[in-house]
């Protein structure tokens, strides 16, 4: 689980998310779990998957990303159908 391993990060997105009244995906970050690394090669890169994404391919649904910006950080949530499915952290 997020929140066991990376529990800083979790605090942080529940908190940018209700402040930015997104409450459906606040309520989602309790739950969420590192499935799977960004195979990415690059050391700034700190992404991971939320749910299984075969790569390569687009995710099935609608969409959408959601930016946040901590300091020093770069943060965006893909959402799909609703659904965290995937984590960027570019440091």
């Amino acid at each position: 689980m997020v929140r066991d391993v990376l529990p800083r990060l979790a605090y942080g997105l529940s908190t940018e998310l209700c402040a930015r009244s997104e409450d459906a995906l606040a309520a989602q970050v309790d739950d969420l779990r590192v499935h799977a690394p960004c195979p990415c090669p690059d050391n700034f890169c700190q992404s991971f998957h939320t749910e299984y994404h075969l790569p390569g391919t687009p995710w099935e649904g609608v969409h959408r990303t959601v930016p946040l910006l901590p300091e020093g950080e770069m943060v965006n949530l893909d959402v799909v159908d609703g659904r965290i499915v995937y984590v960027e952290i570019i440091v």
